[in-house]
């Protein structure tokens, strides 16, 4: 077993949710944490009880930038990069911003981890990818057209590391995140995730809204899942696990209508008024995909992958934290 407090991660994004709830993580394992963040769309509060920790480096950077790549992966074991502008609205909106971050950033990072001969690059990829396919569960290699800007990018990214795999010799892992929830996922914003954005609601005894009927379903990720496989890519001594994409997900599926029974069952512990908050019914959202629901078999067979949370043990534990947080 490699000494764990010789070996130096750099994350992407880290000030991020995904990314600092990472940092957290290797951080309290004895890791060394570089995080690399343009704040953009991640917070300096996410970062405030790691700022005194001498094995934690926060370097200000953009990865649109080779020159911060550069530095950021200097001497660093591991890159598990986070940064993406994510947010399949806001690609509709601005693809070329879209397009800059998630496709030419990757691109900077992949270079910099390659001249700087990191041991491995494991990488956020998305469940978007699989696009206008039909099929359920989502398995890895059967993907269809994307539906978004957003998804465009996602997927070139993973075309991208798979060359920078066989061209140059660079181990890379890429995780599909299927709907990721979980503490320090920020609930503001015009492109807030559902979760949050709907805690945040009922907690104020405001109507949440919908998209379409309800029944569009997703498989709800809970943050600890994803954790999980971010350290299991990144120290798998499986060689026929490198170079490949996993789907990150819990493996169930669940409707909007379901989450927001959970959401309120949950809430009303703190706020009995919560339960007779009502929803509101929209119009269905471009892009969006009406069901999703992965095969975890992949991960599971080649890497170890072993989820712990379902959606409502993962709800039960971040309401508890959006009440004592948000409040």
């Amino acid at each position: 077993m490699e000494n764990k407090t010789k070996n130096t991660i750099l994350i992407t994004g880290g000030a991020g949710f995904i990314g600092s709830n990472l940092t957290e993580y290797f951080l309290d394992l004895g890791y060394k944490v570089v995080c690399l963040d343009n704040f953009s769309t991640g917070h300096r509060h996410n970062l405030k009880d790691f700022l005194n920790n001498p094995d934690f480096k926060l370097i200000e950077g953009d990865i649109r930038n080779l020159n911060d790549c550069n530095l950021a992966v200097e001497g660093a074991d591991y890159v598990l990069h986070q940064a993406a502008l994510g947010s399949v609205p806001r690609s509709i909106k601005d693809p070329i911003t879209t397009n800059d971050v998630n496709v030419s950033g990757f691109l900077n990072m992949l270079t910099a981890a390659r001249d700087a001969k990191v041991k491995r690059f494991v990488y956020a990829a998305s469940s978007s990818t699989y696009g206008d396919s039909q099929g359920l569960p989502k398995v890895e290699d059967v993907i269809g057209k994307p539906l978004s800007p957003y998804a465009i990018t996602k997927y070139v990214n993973e075309l991208y590391a798979e060359i920078f795999s066989k061209t140059y010799g660079l181990e890379t892992i890429g995780l599909r995140y299927f709907n990721v929830f979980g503490r320090k996922q920020d609930p503001n914003g015009a492109y807030a995730a559902v979760i949050p954005k709907f805690v945040k609601q009922f907690m104020n005894h405001e109507s949440p809204v919908i998209n379409g009927d309800g029944n569009y379903s997703r498989d709800f990720t809970y943050i600890n899942n994803v954790i999980q496989m971010n350290e299991l890519a990144m120290t798998s001594q499986n060689p026929e696990a490198i170079n490949s994409v996993y789907n990150t997900a819990y493996g169930d599926r669940n409707t909007l209508n379901d989450l927001v029974k959970y959401l309120k069952e949950y809430l009303s512990e703190f706020d009995p008024k919560i339960k007779d908050v009502s929803v509101i019914y929209g119009e269905n959202r471009a892009g969006d995909i009406p069901h999703s629901l992965a095969s975890i078999e992949k991960a599971k067979n080649m890497l170890g992958y072993n989820p712990k949370y379902s959606l409502q043990e993962g709800l039960k534990e971040a309401v508890g934290w959006y009440w004592n947080n948000l409040k």
